[in-house]
This record gives structure tokens, sequence and C-alpha cells, in this order.
């Protein structure tokens, strides 16, 4: 889900909280192998529950770092009542990842 806590960052003009979110993922999915979810109260990775190499896991982070980098990319997941909307947060030369 973390590319839809990315795109709900960006509509809300709040792009910090994505930055870190994503940061805590890049600092678990690569080690515990990509799974499919972790524990939602404690956040530890389950184990065989969790199929790992997930492909949406890979992609919804993929999704997630293009939509931080270029805010643009939110029309890609966007409903079509949200594609006359603009995102809160506009790419300039100040923006850092």
């Amino acid at each position: 889900l973390l590319w839809l806590v990315t795109a709900a960052c960006i509509k809300t003009g709040r792009p910090q909280i994505a930055r870190r979110a994503i940061e805590l993922a890049e600092s678990r999915l690569l080690k515990d192998g990509w799974p499919e979810y972790y524990d939602g109260k404690l956040g530890r990775y389950v184990g065989k529950q969790a199929r790992k190499y997930q492909t949406w896991s890979i992609a919804g982070y993929l999704v997630a770092k293009m939509m931080l980098e270029d805010p643009s990319h939110l029309g890609m997941i966007s409903l079509e009542e949200d594609k006359q909307m603009k995102p809160v947060i506009k790419r300039s030369s100040s923006w850092t990842c």
C-alpha cells in the first residue's frame, strides 16, 4: 500500500510523510526478500505466510518512488474525477526525495 500512502501524501501536500514511509520500506524490503505483507500491529515480517519476491510489492515501491520524484505521475493512478485536480505539490528545482 506504499503507493497509495504516497499518492495521499502528495495530494495533501505532505511529501515528507511519504518520504519517511519509503525510507522505512527501503530499510526492510530488500533484506526481507520483498514479502507480500508484514504484521499490521507489530510491523514484523510474517515469515512463510508472507510470500517472498512479490511483484506487486516491488511495483508498489517503484510507483511510490516515481510519484515522489515527479508528482505529475499521480495521474497514472487517480480516479477519473481526480484527473482535473492538480496535486498540491509541484516539482521544482529544490524538490528533494
